[in-house]
């Protein structure tokens, strides 16, 4: 299959799963796609400077990151269509909502750095889209432990691609600067 007969696949279904529950983007009206597209924007940019990366793959995976989060699509509904290997990738980007908020960031991390480095690209990407300017509505303690936050995925995924490593420190100085 080509690298767009996969996205085009993908971005439908991951598309659909977000549209039915009317998800958008934190403090805007976008829908959630776009996130998603930013993601999978950054993966393909990263996928050219990067040796022996496997981007459909990645791109799945980029597309599909917050389908099991925040959707009802499930693992099983994931390996059926994109594959087992796509569906632990995006298993570990899901956060464990049975283990304390302030446990659950860390246990991710600790999963993805058991998966193919794709998987790690894919959450240094979902972290460089999400680190634009906040929701009007967080508070400053929200906005420094988020920034925080994208410290310790940058420190914990070290090694996983360095162009987006790269990205990611320039975006966490300019979010830290605002």
């Amino acid at each position: 299959m080509s690298l767009q007969d996969i996205y085009q696949n993908t971005i439908q279904f991951a598309a659909q799963k977000h549209t039915e529950i009317n998800q958008t983007i934190p403090g805007t009206n976008l829908p959630y796609v776009v996130h998603l597209s930013n993601v999978a924007m950054e993966i393909l940019v990263a996928a050219g400077q990067s040796e022996s990366f496997n981007t459909g793959f990645a791109i799945q995976v980029a597309l599909l990151h917050d389908v099991l989060e925040d959707t009802g699509a499930t693992f099983e509904e994931l390996s059926e269509k994109f594959g087992r290997t796509v569906a632990e990738g995006v298993l570990s980007l899901t956060k464990n909502v049975e283990l304390p908020k302030d446990e659950r960031m860390a246990d991710s991390l600790k999963r993805i750095r058991q998966q193919p480095r794709e998987v790690w690209a894919v959450k240094l990407a979902d972290r460089i889209t999400n680190l634009q300017a906040p929701p009007h509505f967080w508070i400053p303690e929200k906005i420094e432990k988020y920034r925080q936050e994208a410290t310790m995925i940058l420190k914990e995924l070290r090694g996983g691609n360095t162009y987006l490593e790269n990205r990611l420190q320039r975006k966490i100085e300019e979010y830290n600067a605002d």
